[in-house]
C-alpha cells in the first residue's frame, strides 16, 4: 500500500501478522543491494545469509551482477537457478505464533516514494474521512511521479510496450470504500490469507493468495504476495518465521473484540515457508523507508509446509487456487477486485476486505520497467501483498498485488506482472516440484 516511514509501517499493522502512491496498505520491504543483500531464495533454502553480489560463505558461489531490466526479462532457468542457490529463506519455527502474537504484530511498510511521471492525478469524488487527497507538487517528469509520495511498500513503474504500459501516468482514480467479506467466507475466498512474519525481533503482518502452481496442477504449495513482505531489500535480508493462514477468521471468531481461539481464527491452520524468492531488483535497489522503481517488482512467492505434516496440499485443503495472468494485456483488464487484511485504521485487520475497483490506472516512477496499476481503493497498512483479481475466460486469475498507496488512503498501486514475474514463478514451481 502506500509508502511511509519504517516507524508508521509498524505502526499501521498492529493487528494482525505477516511483492504507488500515496495509501498505506503494504507491509514493508528491507532494501539491500543484489551484490550486498541475500533475497527470498532458493525452494528449500534454510537461511537467508547469501547475498547479490558476494557470498560470506567459504566456497561460495560467484556473485551474480544485477541485470538490467531488459537482461532480467531474458533471463534462464539456470540465471534464476543461480539466483536462488544464493538467496535462501529461513524454514519458519512451526508453533512460533499464537493469537496475542498475532494480535499485536504491525503492518510492515516502505516509506514515502517518489512522484509518478505522468499526468496529474484527480480527485476523488468521494473525499476521504479525514483529509483531501494529496495532490502532486509539480508536473511528472521521466524520473519522478507527480502525485502524492507513496506511503506503502513498492513503487510504480514505467514499461515500454503495449502491455507493460509505456511511461505515461493516468488521473488518480476515484475513491473506492474498502468493504469486508460478510461471514464465513463463501468458499472461492478461502485462497486468500494473512501473512505473518518477523523482522528483527519484531512481529509484522502482510496478506497473500493461493496461487496455481503450473508444474503441479491441482496441487500447489505455492503463495503470492509482495517483496516487502518477504525480504527488507537494499542492506536487508530475509525475514524469518514466515507463516500463512488461509481464510483468516473466515467465521468471525475473533471480529469486534470477540475472544476467539487461534483454532477458530485459522480454519486451515498455520502454513509455514519453506523456500521463497523475490526479484533481484528488489534485494539490490528498494529502500524501507521510500516507495521508488523497486516496486515495479513488489511481487514474491513463497512454497509453504502443511502444519499436520501430511502430503495434502495447500490447494486441496481450502478448496482451489488461483492462475497468475502474465503479461494481461491492459485493455483486456476490464476491472479488477483487491483483497487484503488492513490493520491501520480505519480498519483493525482482523477482517477480509475488498475493494471493487473498476478498470486500473497506470502509474510509472520508472519508464524502463513495467508501469504498474493503480486503483482508488482505501485500503490501509497490512493489506500488502494481498491479490488483485480480474476475469479471463470467465474465470478468476490473479494480476497483481497491493504494494504501495496513499499516505491519505486515497489511492494504491500494485506490480504490473511481466516476463520478469513469469520466469521467477515457472522456475520456483519446477524447482519445488
Amino acid at each position: 500500500m502506500s509508502s511511509i516511514s519504517r516507524a508508521t509501517r509498524a505502526a499501521l499493522g498492529a493487528s494482525v501478522v505477516a511483492l504507488t502512491m500515496v495509501v498505506a496498505t503494504a507491509c514493508g520491504p528491507d532494501n539491500s543491494d543484489p551484490a550486498a543483500a541475500p533475497t527470498a531464495g532458493a525452494p528449500g533454502g534454510t537461511t537467508a545469509a547469501a547475498t547479490a553480489g558476494a557470498t560470506d560463505k567459504p566456497g561460495g558461489l560467484p556473485p551474480i551482477k544485477l541485470p538490467t531490466a531488459d537482461e532480467l526479462k531474458k533471463w534462464s532457468f539456470d540465471d534464476w537457478d543461480k539466483w536462488a542457490q544464493q538467496n535462501v529463506v529461513s524454514p519458519a519455527v512451526k508453533g512460533f505464533w499464537d493469537l496475542q502474537k498475532i494480535l499485536k504484530a504491525k503492518p510492515y511498510k516502505p516509506g514515502p516514494g517518489s512522484q509518478p511521471t505522468g499526468a496529474v492525478p484527480a480527485q476523488p469524488t468521494t473525499p476521504p474521512a479525514t483529509q483531501p487527497p494529496a495532490q502532486p507538487t509539480a508536473q511528472p517528469t521521466a524520473a519522478q511521479p507527480t502525485s502524492a509520495a507513496p506511503t506503502q511498500p513498492g513503487g510504480s513503474g514505467g514499461g515500454t510496450g503495449g502491455n507493460g504500459g509505456g511511461s505515461q501516468n493516468d488521473p488518480q482514480p476515484k475513491l473506492v470504500e474498502m468493504k469486508p467479506l460478510p461471514h464465513p467466507f463463501a468458499k472461492p475466498a478461502h485462497v486468500n490469507g494473512k501473512l505473518f512474519f518477523q523482522d528483527g525481533k519484531q512481529d509484522y503482518v502482510c496478506s497473500g493468495t493461493v496461487v496455481s502452481d503450473p508444474a503441479n496442477p491441482g496441487r500447489s504449495n505455492l503463495v503470492w504476495t509482495a517483496s516487502h513482505c518477504l525480504h527488507g531489500g537494499k542492506g536487508g535480508k530475509y525475514h524469518t518465521n514466515i507463516t500463512f493462514a488461509p481464510a483468516f477468521n473466515s467465521s468471525g471468531a475473533v471480529s469486534a473484540g470477540k475472544q476467539g481461539t487461534l483454532a477458530d481464527a485459522e480454519p486451515y491452520g498455520e502454513w509455514g515457508a519453506v523456500s521463497g524468492m523475490v526479484a533481484p531488483q528488489w534485494t539490490a535497489e528498494a529502500d524501507p523507508e521510500n516507495g521508488g522503481p523497486w516496486s515495479q517488482y513488489d511481487f514474491g512467492i513463497l512454497k509453504v509446509a502443511n502444519p499436520d505434516g501430511s502430503a495434502k496440499s495447500l490447494e486441496e485443503v481450502v478448496g482451489g487456487s488461483v492462475p497468475v495472468w502474465f503479461n494481461a494485456p491492459r485493455e483486456q483488464i476490464a476491472s479488477v477486485s483487491t483483497y487484503g487484511y488492513p490493520a491501520a485504521k480505519p480498519f483493525d485487520g482482523m477482517e477480509l476486505e475488498h475493494c471493487e475497483a473498476g478498470k486500473p490506472a497506470r502509474r510509472s516512477m520508472d519508464a524502463s520497467r513495467p508501469t504498474m496499476l493503480m486503483t482508488g481503493c482505501n485500503g490501509s497498512g497490512g493489506d500488502s501483498g494481498g491479490g488483485w483479481f480480474t476475469t479471463k475466460d470467465g474465470k478468476q486469475v490473479l494480476v497483481s498485488d497491493t504494494s504501495i498507496g496513499g499516505s491519505d488512503n486515497t489511492w494504491e498501486a500494485g506490480p504490473y506482472l511481466d516476463d520478469v514475474a513469469q520466469h521467477a514463478l515457472e522456475y520456483f514451481s519446477k524447482k519445488s516440484k
